[in-house]
């Protein structure tokens, strides 16, 4: 281990022995030509994230936001969901019925294991990936709502999901919360190829693509 490190550190001190000692990161000019966005019309971007999602194994739906309500209620039924932690910016009008609801007040690991599950929204969606991004705001909430709980329900607006990472990545720029990227319901394998969900966070994702 000390040899590699070694040879890494070495690699590091020959590429920059040209390096005057008074120069800054912000006094050479970086080329930024890659691609930003992909291009596509927005309902392409929109259909591509919903087919990303459902290739992670999670379930994803387009949902009129007329029923969003009732889908976020329906999706609890079917997954036997009687206790959800919420975030206290997720708005009332997505709130399912006949569900306790929990805001979270600083729960601590315990309290939130015993919870059935956690609603809350997000900052962007990329389609390219199928992955869904998180930054702390207030209807998402602090990432312990979306690892411990083993069911999380997120409401993505149709407006937030972008088709590239550059673009998400330019969305949550600038911010100083943390920022979690959710690439469907957490999995493992092990050294024998065997699957194993809900090591890493919550077993079952449902995705309502709200438009």
């Amino acid at each position: 281990m000390s040899d590699a490190r070694e040879e890494i550190l070495g690699r590091v001190r020959t590429a920059l022995r040209n390096v005057p000692d008074d120069e800054s990161p912000d006094d050479v000019r970086v080329e930024r030509a890659y691609r930003r966005d992909s291009g596509e019309p927005h309902e392409a971007v929109v259909a591509l994230f919903v087919e990303r999602v459902a290739d992670y194994r999670a379930e994803v739906e387009r949902v009129p936001a007329s029923e969003l309500r009732e889908r976020v209620t329906r999706a609890c039924e079917r997954h036997s969901a009687r206790r959800l932690v919420v975030p206290e910016g997720v708005p009332a009008h997505t709130r399912p019925e006949g569900v306790e609801l929990i805001e979270d007040r600083n729960l601590t690991h315990a309290e939130l294991d015993a919870i059935d599950g956690a609603l809350t929204g997000c900052a962007a969606a990329i389609a390219e990936t199928g992955t869904i991004v998180l930054d702390a705001g207030p209807d998402q909430g602090r990432r312990a709502l979306t690892l411990v709980p083993d069911l999380h329900i997120c409401i993505v607006p149709a407006d937030r999901v972008v088709g590239s990472v550059p673009e998400a990545v330019a969305r949550v720029a600038g911010g100083q919360r943390p920022v979690t990227l959710i690439s469907g319901p957490s999995a493992t394998s092990d050294i024998e190829l065997r699957r194993v969900e809900g090591v890493h966070g919550p077993r079952r994702l449902v995705v309502l693509v709200v438009e």
